[in-house]
């Protein structure tokens, strides 16, 4: 199949950057995204041209490294990451725009390249549990009732690739910490700072320049996790309930 490209070009933060066109023949539907960019890339080192940078590292769906918005769609038209998206999800002769996430809180640092940092000082704001180190305890040691131990897991599955910011109209995070909140708030393991937690993610969520949530639903729609939207709910009662014992 042949395809035609047009990729967001950026050399550094302070660029202005733009599109730019590349025909792409003889590409194996059988491919993932990414592999037809190692193509492309793999011609223009033989060119001389720099090659585009992008990000990725696990290339199995698990890391979420590899976020891209693909003709406008955050991963691309597939449910999933976009490594794990292959050239068969379109059709030969089809034009794809690939543009990198595209938030304030996620400047670009290269081409298709973006700084996710602003997630992992929401995590550090508050994503965490007080425990004592030592041996690891017996598994049943703590019991969990079987319903929250499963919404946990759920929760927990969120990778942290930013597509629910890059989907949502307002560049919301509050999927991304709606998750990290809940699957912690559903443990016992995470009662203790369950009302500061909450309190300072949020805080730090508003500091990083994210959008607040308007219930739209673009987040849960582009999850490659199929995040559910109720932990932004969890997320909302939780931060009532501690500003209510703060005043």
């Amino acid at each position: 199949m042949d395809i035609t490209l047009k990729v967001w070009r950026q050399t550094g933060p302070d660029d202005k950057g733009g599109l730019v066109t590349y025909d792409v023949p003889d590409i194996s539907p059988d491919m993932s995204f990414l592999e037809m960019l190692d193509v492309l890339n793999e011609r223009l080192n033989d060119e001389g041209k720099e090659p585009i940078a992008f990000d990725s590292d696990c290339r199995e769906g698990i890391c979420g490294m590899c976020g891209l918005m693909i003709s406008g769609e955050a991963h691309g038209p597939e449910r999933t990451t976009t490594c794990q998206l292959h050239m068969r999800s379109f059709a030969d002769g089809d034009t794809i725009t690939v543009e990198p996430w595209r938030a304030d809180p996620f400047p670009v640092i290269k081409d298709l390249v973006v700084d996710r940092s602003a997630f992992d000082r929401i995590i550090q704001a508050g994503g965490f549990i007080t425990v004592n180190t030592g041996a690891a305890p017996d598994a049943h040691a703590t019991p969990v009732p079987k319903a929250n131990a499963e919404r946990a897991f759920v929760a927990a599955e969120c990778i942290g690739c930013g597509a629910c910011v890059a989907a949502c109209p307002n560049a919301s995070g509050m999927l991304f910490m709606g998750a990290k909140v809940t699957h912690l708030a559903e443990l016992p393991q995470g009662q203790p700072e369950r009302m500061s937690r909450v309190v300072s993610m949020v805080a730090q969520h508003d500091a990083e320049g994210f959008g607040g949530c308007t219930n739209i639903g673009e987040c849960t729609a582009a999850c490659p996790k199929e995040i559910p939207q109720d932990v932004i709910s969890t997320l909302n009662r939780d931060l009532r309930s501690a500003l209510r014992h703060q005043s």
